[in-house]
């Protein structure tokens, strides 16, 4: 062991004991104190972890990331628990690692104060993440042909037409019912961000991820973070759970998960 790779910080407290290896499936993971925080950390080997090394598997070995990836997240999940609850940490970002403890130290007492200021921030809070799926277009289209009274107009005026004529009218109709699907579901997405973000203390869109990331095949259409009030987390389930039922006839589906590690809300690159 020449290095040490930090995983997240969090408040001192009593559960400071990990039996899980670190993110090279050697070291255990441990705790380093500093003052009122510690940090969550684990032996490795600087030649392995150097950061060129890093990019060059992250170019030839992408599955030797992923690995590494999850047992980062692994660790940072572990160092939330205590007693059965969730305890404040700041995550780190993935590959954040220091030459000896002499190092971390250093910079635990350079950002000493920004670290108290996020743990404070995110003190009695959780991050949940809400994913919302596009399940059915064409039941959509469907609606918007039944409810839409411009579309209906286009419709019938068409019908009236000679075939010919009425053919070059028909791709208008195609990119106005399209156009309405767009518009559907843009305010859709933008309405239950909104009405989820009610009672929460923070919210943030996302990358929407692809289907190989997914393992769905209906597209994903919106990707939310949300910093919530433990206290309110239930309601918040429970908001989640009656929208999610309100969507499914209308051709979507919305999921929520967590508690997260708040990556969004309280991620560090020192």
């Amino acid at each position: 062991m020449d290095g040490l790779y930090l995983y997240c910080i969090r408040e001192k407290n009593d559960s400071s004991i990990f039996f899980i290896k670190g993110i090279d499936n050697k070291n255990e993971v441990f705790v380093l104190p500093y003052k009122e925080i510690e940090a969550i950390v684990s032996g490795i080997s600087l030649d392995e972890f150097d950061s060129d090394e890093i990019k060059r598997k992250a170019q030839e070995n992408l599955n030797w990331i992923k690995e590494k990836i999850v047992l980062h997240e692994k660790v940072v999940e572990e160092a939330m628990k205590k007693n059965g609850k969730v305890v404040s940490v700041i995550p780190m970002k993935f590959g954040t690692i220091f030459a000896g403890e002499k190092r971390l130290i250093e910079t635990l007492d350079e950002h000493y104060e920004q670290f108290k200021t996020a743990l404070n921030k995110l003190e009695g809070k959780e991050e949940w993440g809400v994913k919302m799926y596009l399940t059915g277009k064409g039941q959509i289209e469907e609606t918007i042909k039944t409810e839409s009274e411009i579309i209906k107009e286009m419709e019938s005026k068409i019908a009236g037409l000679p075939e010919g004529i009425a053919y070059f009218h028909e791709s208008e109709l195609k990119e106005a019912v399209s156009n309405e699907v767009l518009r559907k579901i843009n305010d859709t997405k933008r309405n239950i961000f909104e009405e989820l973000k009610m009672n929460t203390e923070d919210a943030r869109e996302c990358k929407i991820l692809e289907k190989e990331l997914t393992g769905r095949l209906e597209p994903m259409i919106l990707n939310a973070s949300y910093l919530i009030k433990t206290e309110m987390v239930d309601e918040f389930i429970q908001s989640a759970e009656r929208k999610n039922k309100e969507l499914n006839p209308q051709g979507f589906s919305l999921e929520y998960s967590g508690p997260w590690p708040p990556y969004y809300f309280g991620e560090q690159n020192v």
